[in-house]
């Protein structure tokens, strides 16, 4: 696969500096054209900043996405708007509010105020062979979280992850953080590609994967 940008995303200007962007309803106060896209900012987003820096996420358009860690919605607002049914997980019931709101919008979206940590709460929900998780997870065992929801991944799917080093042991170095995840997810990944963030996010790590 290429690295090319999925269909629904494209760099577009804005106060004139080139920024990823995709068509929909804002949500965040993002800059927006005449045209209906709005700036998708990489500062503000794990997936942002992993496709900024050119990592081959195999995103194309079009894909089923489960998302764990949606939070509020931003990066997964951007997600619904260029793939096809997006499935966001989120444990904190003040977010979710939010993310109801911008659901509002994007009748493919469709949160889930339930625990990543705990795949068989919404095992009923999401169907099975997505093409694409999306993991961005505040919490100790972010490997653990992959595997577990591996299960709703094809067998030719994607896992992007953004490992956040300070969630897993705010003592350690992050690079040692880092190795420790990538050897974990290694017993049931094949990890494709990692980069770091830090241009747009310190301390994460983030990882292109396929099961094995």
């Amino acid at each position: 696969m290429s690295n090319d940008l999925p269909a629904g995303v494209e760099r577009r200007t804005y106060d004139g500096r080139e920024r990823l962007a995709t068509q929909g309803e804002p949500v965040y106060g993002e800059p927006t054209d005449s045209d209906g896209w709005r700036a998708w900012d990489a500062g503000r987003s794990k997936l942002g900043a992993m496709l900024e820096l050119d990592m081959d996420t195999g995103l194309d358009g079009g894909e089923t996405v489960l998302y764990l860690g949606a939070a509020s919605g931003t990066t997964v607002s951007h997600v619904a708007d260029f793939a096809g049914p997006t499935y966001a997980v989120e444990f904190a019931p003040r977010p979710v509010r939010d993310l109801v709101g911008v659901a509002e919008d994007r009748d493919n979206l469709f949160p889930l105020l339930k625990d990543a940590r705990d795949p068989s709460s919404y095992a009923h929900v999401v169907e099975a062979d997505v093409d694409c998780l999306v993991m961005d997870v505040a919490t100790r065992g972010q490997a653990t979280v992959a595997i577990r929801n591996k299960q709703f991944l094809a067998d030719d799917g994607r896992l992007l992850m953004a490992v956040k080093a300070r969630s897993e042991d705010v003592t350690a170095e992050p690079d040692d953080v880092f190795d420790d995840v990538v050897s974990d997810l290694e017993a049931e990944y094949e990890i494709l590609e990692t980069a770091q963030l830090d241009r747009f996010h310190a301390d994460h790590l983030g990882i292109v994967a396929q099961p094995k």
